[in-house]
Formats: C-alpha cells, structure tokens, sequence
C-alpha cells in the first residue's frame, strides 16, 4: 500500500462511505480501507440461519434513508434502491393486549390516540410540517446560527419539554402517548428522561409521520452497495479485510478521513496528535450496550394488540414508567429482569425477506450493560411471548452476538455501545475533541467522520459529508461541493 493518493478513508461505514464519495466526486484520487471482509460497517446484510433468509447486522430500518441532506442529494431512489415504507412506523405493546400506533399518517394516529391525540397533534404537528429544517437542523454540523430560528425554537423547546422530569408527563393523560414518545426515546440507550434522548425521540418521531420509517427491499446492503459503486464509478478504491492499527499501515496522502472511534483515532495518529487532543480521543467515554439476537420464523408474530403486525419496528418495553426504570437499571450496570428490546419485522413490508416454506427473519436488539457476555435469547423470546402469545413455537432458529461480541463484526462498537459513544448533549454538539470544530483533528490532516462526532449515531451519512467539505476546503482549497446526483458524471481533473 505505498500509492500515494489524495486521500485515505479507514473504515467503510456509512460515514466513511459518504465521505470517500464526495470527495471522489470533488476529482480526487480516494483510498477507502476496511478491516472487515465486506463494506459497510453496521449497515451490512448476510446470510442467515435457515438458506434463504437474509440478516441485517445491526441497523435495519432507516429513517434517515429519504429525509438526511445527504441521501437526498445522493438519491437512494434513482439509484434503483427500492424503500418500503409500512403503514405503521412503530408500535408500542401495552399491558392488557393494548398497543399504541405511530403511523405513518399522522391524523389517523391523533385519531387513534383518543384523549390525548389532540395533544400529540400539538407536540409533533409543527415539527412534521417543517421535517426538512427540522432534519437540516438537526444533521448540521451547530457551526452556524440556524436558518430558521423559529423551527429552531419549536424542536428545542419540545425536546427540553420531554427531556426534564418535571414536565415530560404535563402533556399527557393517558398511557399510550407517553408510551409512544418513550419507546422511541430509548433509542439513545440512556437513563431517561434526558435532553439527548428526547432530541432523538422528537426527530424520530417527526420522520415517523414525515417520511416514514423506510426499510431497503433485500436488505441494508443495498444502500451500501450503492455508494460503493457510486465510490468506484468515480475512480476511488476500496480494500478490505486491512486492520489500521498506526501510521505506518496509511499509504501517504494529503489527508486522512477517520470512520473510528475516537480511541482508535488516537491509535492510528500516534505521535501526530498534540498530547492533550490524544488524551482526549483515548479517554472519550462509550454508552451502554445492546445484544443482538437474530431469529427465523415460521411465520408472522401472533402479536395481540391490535395493529401492531402492521409495525415495521416495535418497542417492547411497556409503560413509560417500565421503561425508565428498565433503563436506569442497564445505566446502573445490571441486566433488567424486563429488558427493554427494540425490534424489525423486515418481512412485514419486504416479501423478498420471506424464505423458503414461509420462513422470515425477525431482528432484535435488547438492552444490556456494556461489554455484558450475557447471551440473551432466552430473555428476548420470553419478552416477546408476552406481547405476542404463541410466539416461542414460531422459533425455528435464534442466534444472540452478546453485547461483548458486537465489536467483532464493526470494531465502532465497543463493549456493544452502537452509538460509538455515550448520548449526551455535549458529544452531540461538540464530538469527542471538545473543541469547536469536532471533525478537525488539530492540523494534522486528520479528520473524524464517525457517529461519534455529530451528528451522532444513524445511517445518514452527514458526518462523511461535513468531514468531508473540511477536507476539500483545508487541503485541496476546493469550496463548491459536488453534485452527488446519480446522473452528473465524473468530476474533471483537479487543478494544481
């Protein structure tokens, strides 16, 4: 690997994927490096348990796919990647056989919320109108004062409404509203109520009803080959199965694009960082951790509240009140007796997902104490069985990677944190550098364009995106960003 190219990519997620892209398209010659056998990062698709039924490895439904900056001008659609959006976003089993509906219309889900639809209309009615600020705000990169200052006020207030104790429950007087809100919340895997994770929840909850809850017909592979193909098509190069462990595994360039966590970061720049920048990517603290259990059914989930087999993604968890505490207790570094599990129904939009005999895969995440060996199949099917009686003799086969054996398939995942570092307001404004600029690796050439630097974690590409554009500007005086639409062609020699 002595070719000297413009610029060096370690690591092919997402964001690393989306950078090496737009700079490709700037006219640059680009090198992305994976340690893993395939692209992709989390957002990979193999094969599975039973022939015939593919997995997704860790992210499978994608929210962003329509609404990121990003994907819009790269144009998933166009590029033949075929998104199905279900009826219903997400659901939310209750005690009783109940279940709360987000669905993708939002009137038909005030409608159904009863008493408190009224006030679920107010809460995400003004953020649903204007989704694409809101998702400009949120994806941007906080360098600047925001576009619209009025959108800006509405997401802020609501998120600080839903994030401190004392008001998160005002709006409400049911159960299945906050329910709802909260299932969605506990995405952030973080104690809650908290700024963080209700920021997550109110730009997920706006996309629900925006955009929709997309899931990639075959799979999340399908978004990874298309920006592979689009990073071939424009001359980059793309090498797998390479571990970067320090500078003398980096072939010479003028810059250096870091897909990492920030403590690998530091690893691979040794003796480039300023010391108290290297303590500070060495130190930056990782979240709690998730188990992945994978399983293959017989058929579909015999859930009984109403609507809920409609749901691309369900939240078991129960009430708001269960939650919080389910959460607290995985905070506290134990495994819930009632653990909290997020989970993707691909089959119910994607017939493609349906093997064989009617086989289909079920995906399955649980939340657990970081670097937990725990398997936790047993805990999920039972979890699941709660809400969807029947549901154990649908099992065919169950596969569990444990929180400490996430980070074997994407090495972001430390301990099972599939953040790549602790929600919290400050990592997601200022990234693990604590400085102003959170991509710029002091004036090394370096940038990090990971999940851990913002905006934060999710398949949306806008860390590649603005890592990128500093890169074009700080190194090869380029401040026009390319039109990444699947139409325009190559971009002419860079000029000297």
């Amino acid at each position: 690997m002595s070719q000297d190219v413009d610029v060096v990519v370690v690591g092919s997620g997402p964001n690393g994927l989306a950078a090496a892209v737009t700079l490709a398209r700037s006219g640059l010659s680009v090198h992305v490096i994976e340690a893993e056998d395939t692209a992709g990062g989390g957002a990979r698709t193999v094969e599975g348990l039973v022939p015939g039924v593919v997995h997704d490895l860790c992210s499978a439904v994608h929210p962003m796919a329509l609404a990121s900056p990003f994907f819009r001008r790269f144009d998933l659609r166009a590029r033949g990647v075929r998104l199905a959006t279900p009826e219903v976003s997400y659901a939310q089993p209750l005690p009783g056989g109940r279940a709360a509906l987000a669905f993708r219309d939002l009137g038909r889900t005030v409608a159904e919320l009863g008493p408190d639809g009224p006030a679920w209309d107010r809460l995400m009615g003004p953020l649903v109108e204007h989704v694409d600020g809101i998702v400009s705000l949120v994806m941007g990169d906080y360098r600047h004062v925001p576009r619209d200052l009025v959108q800006a006020a509405r997401f802020g207030l609501r998120t600080l409404e839903q994030g401190w104790g004392p008001t998160w429950d005002r709006r409400f007087s049911g159960d299945e509203a906050p329910a709802l809100l909260t299932g969605v919340a506990a995405h952030a895997i973080i104690p809650m109520p908290s700024v963080a994770s209700a920021g997550t929840a109110m730009l997920l909850g706006a996309l629900a009803h925006g955009t929709g809850w997309s899931l990639p017909r075959g799979g999340t592979q399908v978004i990874t080959d298309a920006l592979v193909q689009d990073l071939l098509e424009h001359g980059g190069r793309l090498t797998t199965g390479v571990t970067v462990t320090g500078p003398g595994d980096l072939p010479r360039s003028r810059a250096v694009v870091l897909d990492t966590t920030p403590g690998a970061a530091a690893r691979i720049l040794q003796g480039r960082l300023p010391d108290r920048l290297a303590r500070r990517l060495r130190g930056f603290p990782h979240g709690n951790g998730a188990a992945k259990v994978d399983l293959v059914l017989s058929g579909p989930v015999p859930w009984s509240g109403p609507g809920v087999g409609a749901a691309g993604t369900v939240h078991l968890g129960g009430t708001r009140q269960d939650m919080v505490r389910t959460e607290q207790e995985v905070s506290r570094g134990r495994h819930p007796q009632d653990p909290m599990v997020l989970l993707s129904d691909p089959a119910v939009s994607d017939a493609t997902r349906i093997g064989p005999g009617g086989v289909r895969p079920l995906w399955a995440y649980t939340h657990v104490p970081r670097g937990s060996t725990r398997d936790m199949t047993e805990a999920v099917v039972a979890r699941i069985e709660r809400d969807a009686p029947g549901f154990r003799d649908l099992v065919v086969e169950a596969r569990c990677v444990p929180a400490a054996r996430m980070s074997d398939h994407n090495a972001n995942y430390v301990g099972g944190d599939i953040s790549t570092g602790a929600i919290t307001l400050r990592r997601m404004l200022l990234g693990p550098t604590g400085r102003w600029d959170p991509y710029r690796l002091g004036t090394t050439g370096a940038y990090l364009c990971s999940a851990s630097a913002p905006p934060g974690p999710g398949v949306h590409g806008m860390g590649g995106w603005h890592a990128a554009r500093r890169v074009l500007a700080d190194r090869f005086g380029i401040t026009a960003p390319p039109d990444l639409s699947p139409t325009s062609g190559p971009a002419g020699p860079r000029s000297a």
